[in-house]
């Protein structure tokens, strides 16, 4: 019988407490609204560039100089990209976007003639134009692309000097 009598307490109490705290829980009512979450992927880029040193130059000698450099460009994926190259500080008389005439300067107006090119070959001039970009299509990763510098050969009347020039890289997108 005490066993009974406990067990019959036990419930009681424990019935009083489970009304005095989730009695309420009970009585609460809900509702519910969908909240909406939304963005707009935009096209972007970002680029870089390695420099093009072409290293010491001889002008008597009758054979070209190459040398290599980089642009790098990060391309949201999938966004279709032009990479275009200008004619530099220093372009020739007849230089145009689409057939520029890049020069080296010295610290006394001295020029050397150089090209730059998209591929190893050097037979495709990288152009500031549609013609001659680099096209390519976003990975959303950098991708590095060659830039193939000539110095012609044998431009005997340059005298000894640093030469130098600017060209800038441009990323459409």
């Amino acid at each position: 019988m005490i066993n009974k009598t406990f067990s019959l307490r036990k419930l009681t109490l424990i019935s009083a407490a489970a009304l005095a705290t989730g009695g309420a829980a009970v009585a609460q009512a809900q509702e519910t609204a969908n909240l909406d979450v939304s963005t707009t992927v935009v096209a972007s880029c970002t680029i870089g560039t390695t420099a093009l040193a072409f290293g010491d130059y001889d002008p008597i000698n009758p054979a070209a100089l190459d040398g290599t450099g980089t642009v790098s460009v990060t391309c949201t994926q999938d966004a279709p990209v032009a990479i275009t190259l200008g004619q530099g500080n220093n372009p020739g008389g007849t230089s145009t976007e689409a057939a520029p005439e890049r020069q080296l300067i010295d610290s006394n107006t001295n020029l050397l003639t150089y090209s730059l090119f998209s591929d190893a070959e050097r037979t495709t001039e990288w152009t500031n134009d549609a013609t001659g970009n680099v096209a390519t299509t976003g990975t959303g990763a950098a991708e590095d692309h060659t830039v193939f510098g000539r110095i012609d050969g044998a431009q005997s009347t340059a005298p000894a000097g640093a030469y130098t020039d600017i060209v800038v890289a441009t990323v459409t997108f």
